[in-house]
């Protein structure tokens, strides 16, 4: 086992584990503190070590039962060995971020770590007409545990987050919008939408679209990280677009639809297997879902990009996300192309007078 060698002799600085550090956002997290002097030390977890100037690196996988003898020595732990990536099997993502989680948690109580810090998704929060905007860190959790759904993952790590917390060991999690910044694997469904031809939205609610870049979720972690802050707290842009700035930045236009058709095409689609998409991720469609992000404003935090600026990141980096001809991989989208095909279908039955 890799030895951490304590920088400046400080014994006690945080000692920082980051499951998850050798690509994404745990190799992004690891770079940014690397650069911190008052660190005593660094350790990567990973399948597969990676390389980085001052990180000890250890080979571990977080399902190992020995997980904790790779966690020896560490005060915080960060676990970022998880997915957010809808195209994956449900079982098995929600192995690795529900089992995965539950494993890290306990083997980091085992090595005596003093933090742990976790990241799920705004989505926790539930999506209601009623929500406040901005929504309040300690606004009640009120998503559904879905199992198939991402959002269903988040519900239960945030239930062992909980737990855990109860019995003792110190937890700050992290919920950041959308993801801006790190690749396919990171996009929520809000933004998966931009691979259809059209936006969807339900008829009589205009979508509120909220962002948060990759940047100002790290510069979040690092004060988890530091002990600045903890609970669950938001991470997000200032504010939200509301859809019809966002078409106008994307060059989209919309498909409303009646919500019962949109979810009942949803749910229909699903359970015959021609989408692998939760129904579930229609939500975002039916209330506003904005962040105020107190907790972090609190100690000092504030975000760097705006909605639209990463919003038009985003496009720039996704040039075959242009609408025709792309994969159409989220449910909403699905909804909106086939839900579109169904109604023309109806109307031409209708006027045929079949």
């Amino acid at each position: 086992m890799p030895v951490v060698r304590l920088r400046r002799n400080d014994r006690q600085s945080e000692v920082v584990a980051v499951t998850g550090a050798a690509d994404g956002l745990g190799r992004a997290l690891l770079e940014r503190l690397a650069g911190r002097a008052d660190l005593a030390g660094l350790v990567g977890l990973d399948a597969a070590p990676g390389r980085l100037d001052g990180v000890v690196w250890r080979v571990a996988d977080v399902h190992d039962p020995l997980l904790a003898a790779s966690l020896t020595g560490a005060t915080t732990v960060v676990h970022l060995a998880t997915s957010y990536d809808v195209a994956l099997a449900a079982p098995t993502r929600r192995a690795l971020n529900v089992l995965g989680t539950a494993r890290v948690l306990e083997a980091a109580r085992e090595a005596g770590a003093r933090r742990v810090v976790l990241c799920t998704s705004a989505d926790v929060y539930g999506v209601s007409l009623d929500n406040p905007v901005p929504l309040p860190d300690a606004t009640p959790l009120a998503a559904e545990g879905d199992e198939k759904a991402l959002v269903g993952d988040h519900v239960e790590v945030e239930r062992l987050a909980s737990h855990a917390a109860c019995a003792g060991l110190p937890i700050t999690v992290l919920r950041p919008a959308t993801l801006i910044g790190l690749g396919p694997a990171y996009d929520g469904q809000v933004l998966r939408q931009l691979s259809a031809p059209r936006l969807l939205a339900v008829r009589g609610i205009e979508p509120l679209w909220q962002l948060c870049h990759v940047d100002d979720l790290l510069a979040a972690l690092e004060l988890a990280v530091t002990g600045a802050v903890d609970g669950g707290l938001g991470v997000a842009c200032d504010g939200a677009l509301r859809q019809g700035v966002v078409e106008e930045l994307t060059g989209r236009r919309r498909l409303e639809l009646p919500a019962a058709v949109a979810l009942a095409t949803a749910e229909r689609l699903h359970r015959a297997g021609l989408t692998s998409s939760s129904p579930r991720e229609l939500d975002r469609l039916l209330g506003p879902l904005v962040l105020g992000c107190d907790g972090l404003r609190d100690a000092g935090w504030a975000p760097s990009w705006t909605n639209a600026d990463a919003l038009l990141a985003h496009v720039s980096s996704h040039p075959a996300e242009s609408g025709r001809g792309s994969a159409v991989t989220a449910a909403g989208a699905t909804v909106a192309l086939l839900g579109t095909a169904a109604l023309v279908r109806q109307a031409r039955r209708r006027r045929r007078g079949l």
